[in-house]
């Protein structure tokens, strides 16, 4: 079952614009909203798929996972967890 379609977007455009689309629409045989809609929906897709990823080299994200698994000292952190402790601020 298709989802029910109640929201509107509108988008102001130039006369040349606006028959540029409906001549692109007519000539994949859809109606005007349909093909702004897909259109926009395909950019979409595009712009998120490419802005929602990070793509990093393959040895850089190899030493990347692998300083996940060494620990580094933090000789601050430390001091300041056995002092929350000693405070009873944190449990150990």
């Amino acid at each position: 079952m298709a989802a029910t379609k109640t929201d509107r977007l509108e988008a102001r455009l130039t006369h040349e614009e606006r028959k540029q689309i409906e001549q692109a629409a007519a000539l994949a045989g859809e109606p005007v909203s349909a093909f702004v809609v897909l259109a926009a929906l395909d950019r979409a897709e595009v712009v998120v798929r490419e802005r929602a990823s990070t793509v990093v080299p393959g040895d850089y994200f190899d030493r990347l996972v692998a300083s996940l698994d060494t620990a580094e000292e933090a000789p601050r952190l430390a001091r300041a967890a056995r002092r929350a402790r000693a405070r009873k601020q944190i449990e150990a």
